[in-house]
């Protein structure tokens, strides 16, 4: 079976990105070579509907069933709120506890981004998941698009 990674939208930015694009390119080499599936959110969406057409085209060139859409619940709503509520992060960061209780939700492998204020980040890492275990959730792995390269022996 296929991981599923979640990926916030900083990682489609990433493609393009100088600093970034190096180890964003080769995650998604892998996703269109079927080892990965992706969690590809409503939220996501959204926030890339005023990004260049280059970065909504990398969405549209993956395959088919090497994505798996999900929508923004009331419970993945209520579960960014607690986030918020019991300050593991600001207000502002919303939509990052979004992208963090989606991929909770639905049990990815792994979130990768490339935001380091908000998501990874291992003092907010934390607090999310400690909010998730006392909730009866999974942890989440939370990790940068470098950390899942593949690295031959």
């Amino acid at each position: 079976m296929k991981q599923r990674i979640y990926l916030d939208t900083s990682v489609f930015g990433g493609y393009f990105d100088n600093e970034f694009k190096e180890n964003t390119i080769p995650l998604f080499d892998r996703v269109i070579k079927g080892e990965f599936t992706i969690i590809y959110s409503e939220l996501t969406e959204r926030e890339l509907e005023h990004a260049p057409e280059s970065v909504k085209d990398i969405i549209r060139k993956l395959p088919k069933d090497s994505i798996e859409f999900v929508e923004v619940s009331a419970e993945a709503i209520d579960l960014a709120t607690t986030y918020i509520t019991e300050k593991v992060i600001g207000e502002t960061s919303y939509d990052d506890c979004i992208h963090i209780a989606l991929a909770t939700i639905h049990h990815a492998y792994c979130l990768a981004s490339w935001n380091f204020k908000h998501i990874v980040n291992v003092n907010r890492i934390r607090g999310y998941n400690a909010i998730n275990l006392r909730l009866g959730y999974i942890t989440l792995d939370i990790r940068t698009p470098r950390e899942l390269l593949k690295y031959e022996n």
